[in-house]
């Protein structure tokens, strides 16, 4: 999934696919995580967002069912 680079102190990138909804974010720390079901409003939301960290946590952390896809990799 193509994500798109944010400015934040927690989130790395996120992006969407809009045929299964699926909402994919990259954290700072290394992890992937899919959120499932996640509205198409929500994600233009996340987009819009003055704090993309901030709006995480309000709209989309707790709130939507999550799978982890990748483990932070050192080199």
């Amino acid at each position: 999934m193509l994500r798109i680079r944010v400015s934040s102190s927690d989130l790395q990138s996120f992006g969407y696919d809009a045929t299964t909804c699926t909402l994919e974010i990259k954290f700072h720390s290394g992890g992937i995580y899919q959120y499932l079901k996640v509205p198409e409003a929500i994600f233009r939301g996340q987009m819009a967002a003055y704090s993309q960290g901030k709006y995480f946590h309000a709209y989309i952390k707790d709130l939507y069912y999550y799978q982890k896809i990748a483990l932070k990799t050192t080199h």
